[in-house]
């Protein structure tokens, strides 16, 4: 049995340790200038991350990671993590809950529809892989719709649908996100 096992560790086939959401949230406090401790972006150029699926998150910084996507300030940060501290990390945001309010009165079949199928109509993700929405300021939806739609940004998805959206039609689907109201309850 010891040498069977010695033979795993040689090859490699270690099993990675478990997530560790309160070694996360030690990590965490790298990311609280910007996107807050709970995951409430706290500058109007960040997401919220609060609440995102951890695959999601740990996608996103795995890209950063590896130059895939890149950003002045996150490329830096995700560069000096290891894989083992992005699940941490990852685990730490994806345990916060989160809930969305569209604004009284607002009738859900107005939400974009080339986003809905996705992100929802309050711009909560209906998939893994999809991000939240809700919340966002319209300068940072804008932003990043318009980086698929110029190439800046790659998806398979995003990038055919931001391409076909005119610059009024991502401003009018920025502004619906943006008037959602995101809570995000804190991990304690």
């Amino acid at each position: 049995m010891i040498i069977g096992l010695g033979g795993l560790l040689l090859a490699g086939a270690v099993p990675a340790t478990a997530d560790d959401p309160a070694a996360g949230r030690k990590i965490a406090n790298m990311c609280r200038t910007c996107h807050g401790l709970d995951g409430y972006a706290k500058i109007p150029i960040a997401p919220h991350i609060g609440g995102e699926p951890k695959s999601y998150l740990e996608a996103q910084l795995m890209a950063f990671k590896t130059g895939a996507r890149q950003h002045e300030m996150m490329s830096v940060v995700a560069a000096g993590l290891s894989a083992q501290q992005i699940a941490d990390v990852a685990s730490w945001y994806a345990a916060h809950e989160v809930t969305a309010e569209l604004p009284s009165g607002t009738d859900p079949a107005g939400a974009p529809q080339a986003c809905v199928s996705c992100h929802g109509a309050d711009g909560l993700a209906l998939f893994k892989d999809a991000p939240n929405l809700a919340g966002e300021t319209n300068i940072y939806i804008d932003t990043q719709l318009k980086a698929f739609k110029r190439g800046k940004r790659k998806h398979e998805i995003m990038s055919a649908i931001a391409a076909e959206m005119s610059d009024d039609e991502i401003r009018d689907a920025a502004d619906w996100y943006a008037a959602v109201k995101l809570t995000v309850k804190p991990v304690r």
